[in-house]
């Protein structure tokens, strides 16, 4: 015990000699290398040995004073509140020094926390959807405006199309220091902050790079968080992507009113034309729909008009200020370019919507787009459509329509009709698919629902000439000609080299003229002339029935709409569309020579052309074939139309095409270079695909409808 006390005694003893406290509270280190006066130096004396182990005690206990002297030095430094020496109010205000301690403190965190964000923050790898959405557009054939597909309606264009004074006048609108600034503008940023605490939105002063991240990176929301990124990304992109890249991005994905994105679908939706033919005054109007498409078009009200005058106006004096505009060029500005009333691309609906369908079908065939791609949007796709041919081969529909529903308003109401006019080389000028594509989207043109009847004909006298008929199956074919005489009686009963042909049923195969007329021996151009049905069967048997199959395709008729291959394949049972009809007529006006019907001439995505598959010319039958046909349709057409084919000078040729069932009514003519084709039948949708009678419906062998279409088609012919 004893010497356990006097151990403790000495550890306090070596403690304050080792601190060696002084006047002033201050601590003296204990010199390392004293030796005790009593011990010799190289022994190993045991006092030794806890002196070490109690000078490393008292290091030990250093490290809280040191921490003390620090706090206390912090304290003798701090800003002391209420402030020594002042009285009142002024006690709590703090000094200058303390004021620009804590504004650079601020900065300097403020600093760090920015260089942070900006490093966390990366730019998206993908887009918005709207902003790499397009729409499709169409275009008559004289190149103006169709109709326009897709949910966005934009049209991306590559910046050296779009004139420089167009560029500059949005430039000088909306950031006219846009290629010198960093992306982002730090008084806009302040103002849309202060908007936001005190009004609750962030209106105001963005840059062109800030107002292109938002629209195809982010959102529309008006928060902070959204606007603080917005400049992050900003600050990126300036970093990454050169001016031009930035400008034509924000140019083709800013809104611009009437369903329109991006400066080309703009320029066609207010002044019908691309933007490539816009200028500076044109350009400073549609910058002015950049602040909001609502309050600067002018059709919307005069206010309205009011306004984008103003800024019109005002855009164009700001280019001059910038340098981007003389003075003498402002000068010729004087007059406000009016904008049409109405965006010509929104003409969708009813016929319009039909050409469409076929027109995006054979672009997409043709151009070997996908239906991915396709409907990705950004193609401009230029039809045959004749926008006159169109337009009056509708009008006579809807007269016919309208006839029928006052004649017979039970039978009218699963009436179809279905027409096409289809060029010599192949172009596709007009088509009628029915009454609204919008509540009835079966296209009657382009549908091989009911037979050809006798307007399949020609093809089995093609045949007949370009092949030749077998009296025996050994024997070589022998030549026909339009003199060649067939029996023309009706009932017929068919033969082959054997003797009659039989059906299934063991009766004797046997065709029907109209009306259960006879003819007796009549030549195939006068049968023809006529459409008397017997001597075209017995003609197909004989010339054989593969010939007349394969001579129909060879027209254009597509193999899946040719009928079984039994005799009655010569009366028509087949059952092509009306643009395939119009089509197979058309090779006997071209000589024998055929062009797959085509309803594209070119396709562009965003300015640049694609590849188009072109239909190339074929020889389908014998030149002198080829006008032994013309020769006896227009013979037929002036037997049954004289005043018609009086009044276009016989250069018109067609007949009608009846079915012995009555379920469909065809005519086909041609006029010049162009074949239209019109059917007449009714099937009621709701039931079944199956053809009714037409109880009339069709009118009359010297009146028929069919032709009436055809002919108010064909106007002025008669």
């Amino acid at each position: 015990m004893t010497q356990k006390s006097d151990e403790s005694d000495a550890t306090l003893q070596i403690r304050i000699a080792d601190l060696d406290i002084r006047d002033g509270g201050q601590e003296s280190p204990v010199p390392g290398n004293v030796v005790p006066d009593n011990v010799v130096p190289g022994s190993a004396a045991p006092g030794n040995r806890r002196e070490a182990r109690l000078a490393r005690k008292a290091r030990r206990i250093s490290l809280p004073l040191l921490l003390a002297r620090v706090r206390s030095l912090v304290a003798a430094h701090a800003p002391k509140y209420p402030r020594p020496g002042r009285t009142g109010w002024r006690r709590w205000i703090p000094s200058w020094r303390q004021w620009l301690g804590g504004v650079s403190a601020s900065v300097g965190l403020s600093a760090l926390l920015l260089g942070v964000a900006y490093a966390a923050t990366d730019i998206p790898d993908n887009l918005n959807t709207y902003a790499t959405q397009q729409d499709n557009v169409y275009f008559w054939a004289d190149g103006t405006p169709m109709a326009r597909t897709g949910w966005v309606q934009r049209q991306a264009m590559p910046l050296k199309d779009i004139p420089e004074d167009v560029r500059w006048a949005v430039l000088a609108a909306e950031n006219a220091s846009f290629y010198s600034d960093s992306g982002i503008s730090l008084k806009g940023l302040s103002r849309a902050l202060f908007r936001t605490v005190g009004q609750g939105d962030t209106q105001g002063g963005s840059t062109i790079t800030q107002q292109y991240v938002k629209n195809v990176y982010l959102n529309q929301n008006q928060t902070i968080s959204r606007k603080f990124t917005e400049a992050m990304i900003s600050l990126k992109l300036d970093n990454r992507m050169s001016k031009d890249d930035i400008l034509e991005g924000y140019l083709n994905t800013s809104w611009f009113g009437r369903g329109c994105y991006g400066i080309q679908r703009a320029a066609q939706a207010y002044y019908g034309k691309d933007v490539s033919e816009l200028d500076a005054g044109e350009g400073a109007f549609l910058a002015s729909l950049l602040k909001g498409a609502g309050l600067y078009d002018p059709t919307l009200s005069s206010a309205n008009r009011a306004r984008a005058v103003e800024r019109w106006s005002w855009t164009l004096d700001r280019m001059v200020d910038i340098g981007k505009l003389t003075k003498a060029e402002r000068a010729t500005y004087t007059k406000f370019p009016e904008p049409l009333k109405s965006n010509p691309l929104y003409d969708t609906g009813e016929q319009t919507d039909y050409l469409v369908e076929v027109a995006s079908q054979y672009a997409k065939k043709a151009g070997g787009i996908s239906d991915k791609d396709f409907d990705l949007g950004g193609y401009q796709v230029y039809t045959t459509f004749d926008r006159t041919r169109e337009r009056k081969l509708a009008e006579a529909v809807a007269k016919a329509r309208k006839q029928a529903l006052k004649d017979d308003p039970k039978a009218a109401k699963t009436a179809h009709y279905g027409a096409a006019s289809v060029t010599a080389d192949g172009r596709i000028l007009a088509v009628y698919g029915g009454p609204d594509h919008r509540t009835q989207g079966y296209n009657e043109s382009n549908s091989t629902t009911v037979p050809a009847g006798s307007a399949f004909q020609p093809f089995v006298y093609a045949a007949g000439l370009e092949h030749g008929v077998h009296e025996s199956r050994e024997d070589a074919a022998t030549r026909v000609t339009g003199d060649s005489l067939y029996d023309g009686d009706d009932d017929v009963p068919v033969t082959t080299p054997e003797g009659p042909y039989w059906d299934r049923s063991g009766k004797k195969v046997s065709a029907s003229n109209d009306g259960d007329r006879s003819y007796g021996q009549i030549s195939l151009h006068r049968a023809l002339k006529l459409s008397v049905n017997t001597p075209f069967m017995q003609l197909g048997m004989d010339t054989g029935l593969d010939n007349v199959r394969a001579t129909a395709e060879a027209a254009g008729l597509l193999p899946a709409s040719i009928g079984p291959q039994v005799p009655a394949l010569s009366t028509g049972t087949s059952t092509p569309s009306a643009i395939r009809m119009a089509g197979g007529y058309t090779t006997f006006i071209a000589g024998g020579r055929r062009t797959e019907p085509y309803s594209v001439r070119k396709i562009t995505r965003n300015g640049a052309g694609l590849a188009l598959g072109t239909p190339t010319l074929t020889r389908a039958v014998g030149a002198d074939v080829a006008e032994e046909v013309t020769s006896a349709l227009t013979d037929a057409f002036s037997t049954a139309h004289p005043a018609a084919a009086a009044a276009a000078d016989g250069k018109v040729a067609g007949k009608a095409g009846t079915t012995q069932d009555d379920t469909a009514s065809w005519f086909v003519g041609t006029h010049k270079f162009v074949s239209t084709a019109v059917v007449v039948y009714r099937i009621d949708l709701a039931k079944s695909l199956e053809p009714l009678p037409l109880k009339g419906l069709a009118g009359t062998a010297d009146d028929s409808v069919p032709y009436g279409i055809w002919s108010g088609a064909m106007s002025p012919l008669g």
